[in-house]
């Protein structure tokens, strides 16, 4: 499907170690009642109430609440890691793989936003 004109969006990424320019296409997604009868779909902002919540009533066994207690240098590692594997799933794995890695970057950069006591709205006034 063609986009509109008005809707098309280039990105441009810079690769600086190499020094070459790409052109990219950025898609709109479909609106949210599409997204949820296609797929399981949780928004940034749910997932982060999930983790808060999580946070708060300590669940046994949780895999976030260990690494809330571990704290800010173990999340901070894990940021590290998850950002090296996106990018590595860009570069050569392919689209589901890289999709895959930067879910797992945005829970570990909102499991550290937690941990440094950070909201939403704290990294919003950045964007």
């Amino acid at each position: 499907m063609a986009l509109p004109s008005a809707v098309k969006v280039f990105l441009l990424t810079m690769n600086r170690s190499l020094g070459h320019v790409r052109q990219v296409e950025a898609r709109p997604l479909p609106p949210r009642n599409e997204l949820q009868q296609s797929v399981l779909v949780k928004t940034f902002e749910e997932l982060f109430a999930e983790l808060r919540q999580k946070a708060a009533e300590r669940p046994e066994g949780s895999g976030t609440v260990a690494a809330l207690d571990k704290g800010v240098h173990f999340i901070g590692k894990k940021v590290v890691e998850e950002a090296a594997e996106s990018w590595m799933a860009a570069e050569h794995e392919g689209r589901e793989r890289t999709a895959e890695e930067i879910s797992q970057l945005l829970y570990q950069a909102q499991c550290l936003m937690i941990a440094s006591g950070l909201d939403l709205e704290d990294v919003y006034r950045h964007l």
